[in-house]
């Protein structure tokens, strides 16, 4: 079952990039967050759009969100790729992939993890989701225009 606009978004806890756990009821009444699934680290596709959400963080801070990227990569990994292409957001590891499968992410093709993004407000209500492989800049641009409305 795929999570939609108006469900409450699972609360998870993952490994964070920046040291120890993040957890999204921490947000809870504090920041809406944009959370963004991505297939893998490194992968052009996946490289276009952490940066495009990098190169709109300023506009995600100033709209009260928190930004928040998921893959199945290691935390070795995600050091890389934030180091290597500058990246301001939290990158989270979901290595057995279990948040992907609460949120209902399916793979495509049956070979690449799905990449989706999903604006949950401050009450923990998912605003909006956003689904597509390949439209890796309509992500960022869509999340904000729902940011802004909210």
């Amino acid at each position: 079952m795929s999570i939609e606009t108006g469900d409450v978004a699972p609360d998870f806890t993952l490994p964070a990039l920046r040291g120890g756990e993040v957890k999204l009821s921490d947000f809870r009444d504090k920041k809406n967050v944009v959370l963004f699934f991505y297939p893998r680290d490194s992968s052009p596709g996946c490289t276009r759009e952490a940066c495009t959400f990098r190169d709109a963080y300023d506009d995600f801070a100033a709209a009260g969100a928190e930004v928040i990227g998921i893959s199945n990569d290691s935390l070795e990994d995600h050091a890389t790729f934030a180091s290597r292409h500058n990246l301001p957001m939290q990158l989270l590891t979901d290595a057995g992939g279990k948040v992907r499968a609460q949120y209902g992410i399916k793979r495509t093709l049956g070979l690449i993890d799905g990449r989706e993004t999903f604006i949950i407000d401050k009450q923990g209500i998912v605003r909006h989701v956003f689904r597509s492989q390949v439209r890796v800049y309509k992500h960022v641009e869509e999340s904000l225009a729902v940011l802004q409305r909210l």
